[in-house]
């Protein structure tokens, strides 16, 4: 006797238990990897405006402010106190805006050491002790994922940034 082509229910069976477990191993993977891409497109944010806030100061020969705002649709922007900066930030020299950076869409949260205002100075350095940045996923903080994708960088005196 000939068997028919094709599986068998058995073999059907094993094939998608198989498959579901790839998938429940995977759909956790996918979803830290995805929260990491986010925070990480809003680190490189964050980090180019330190770099171009830098390099306007030494480029203009002036003091040039990053600061962190609350209404960056603002038409002029105003600097705002406290320290977090996942509404968006503006760079200044003096009242002339130079770029402002809306609030990011999938942000879990930038908290800075308590800085609020970060002043170049002509000659790239910053003005303080320079300080830390927190940049949080878009997760809960009850998730076990949370602080394992959270990354703090540090801005010493002369304006250069790592990780800390």
């Amino acid at each position: 006797m000939e068997r028919p082509p094709g599986f068998s229910l058995p073999e059907l069976m094993f094939s998608m238990a198989i498959m579901a477990g790839l998938v429940g191993w995977g759909v956790p993977a996918f979803r830290d990897m995805e929260r990491n891409a986010a925070r990480n497109g809003e680190l490189n944010l964050f980090l180019q405006a330190i770099y171009l806030a830098r390099s306007e100061a030494i480029k203009r020969g002036r003091v040039v402010i990053l600061c962190r705002t609350d209404d960056p649709l603002a038409a002029s922007p105003a600097c705002a106190s406290g320290s977090d900066w996942a509404g968006g930030w503006v760079i200044r020299q003096g009242d002339q805006p130079i770029r402002v950076q809306p609030a990011y869409a999938n942000s879990g949260g930038i908290v800075a050491s308590g800085i609020a205002t970060l002043q170049f100075l002509p000659t790239g350095s910053v003005v303080g002790v320079g300080g830390d940045f927190t940049f949080r996923p878009h997760l809960a903080a009850a998730d076990a994922s949370y602080e394992r994708l959270s990354r703090r960088i540090c801005l010493n005196t002369q304006g250069v940034t790592r990780d800390c």
